[in-house]
């Protein structure tokens, strides 16, 4: 039985988040000498809490200070090649408990401005706390943003299609389009084709025929409520964008990497 048919068990069973909550647990007792550690030597780096960490991220401290500044680091060098580093307005859509966002300003300089939105409010809250320099703002699962039209040279979104329905992304992909300039630059992830091993047969074949695949029957938004986006449904969903990369990577230690999408907004539309 592979990971999709397990999924599938629990979830038509009522059982995903019991499952969930027993992994994490798992995850804090797998993790606890590494975390203890990072504390220990790193006394003035503020962490979250450890659910909300595990909820958007992994529960392994060190990944997600010293990944999330890697991370932030790919990201600036997609943008460069597109953008300069001066007067940008810049939003971390569903930011999550700040793993990236809050390294941007070591890379950008102090003229630009740095926005984080997400709709969890227990990670805003923590974010606005504890992430000086940013402004953070929750929303709601469905649009709108409590932000102007084009207002942003940049927004990036790191994992957030995959946890929303096929009726969310074309939601959501509208109110990008409102808020990013002219010109402005949105990269986003996605689950593509190297997730086809989590598939089952009736997803591989649905997947194959260019249609996204919803696990749903948990609560939206959720880490186990997730979406899988083939090229076809993705190329449809932009329509209003100009695609100018789309970067798909091979797995490294066993670890699926998500599709990379860099689009710009037309002029003309």
């Amino acid at each position: 039985m592979n990971r999709g048919n397990i999924s599938h068990f629990f979830r038509n069973l009522g059982l995903l988040y019991a499952a969930d909550f027993i992994r994490f647990q798992v995850h804090r007792i797998k993790h606890r000498k590494i975390n203890q550690d990072f504390r220990q030597h790193n006394p003035s780096i503020k962490m979250p809490p450890d659910y909300l960490l595990y909820e958007s991220f992994a529960l392994n401290y060190p990944a997600y200070y010293y990944g999330g500044r890697e991370s932030a680091k790919d990201l600036f060098n997609h943008f460069s090649k597109y953008k300069s580093r001066h007067n940008l307005n810049i939003l971390d859509w569903g930011c999550g408990p700040g793993r990236i966002i809050r390294h941007m300003p070591e890379l950008f300089d102090d003229s630009c401005t740095y926005y984080g939105t997400d709709y969890n409010s227990k990670s805003i809250k923590w974010c606005a706390a504890n992430i000086p320099g940013i402004y953070f703002s929750h929303n709601a699962l469905s649009p709108p943003l409590n932000y102007a039209n084009d207002q942003f040279d940049i927004i990036y979104g790191i994992s957030i299609f995959t946890h929303l329905s096929e009726e969310m992304h074309f939601a959501w992909i509208n109110e990008l389009f409102r808020i990013i300039k002219k010109d402005g630059i949105i990269l986003l992830t996605t689950a593509g084709s190297a997730f086809k091993s989590l598939f089952t047969q009736s997803e591989k074949t649905r997947f194959e025929n260019g249609n996204i695949i919803i696990r749903d029957k948990v609560r939206e938004g959720h880490r186990t409520f997730t979406a899988f986006h083939p090229v076809g449904f993705i190329q449809r969903l932009f329509s209003n964008f100009e695609i100018l990369e789309h970067i798909e990577r091979d797995p490294v230690d066993n670890k699926l990497p998500q599709d990379i999408w860099i689009v710009r907004r037309r002029n003309s539309v």
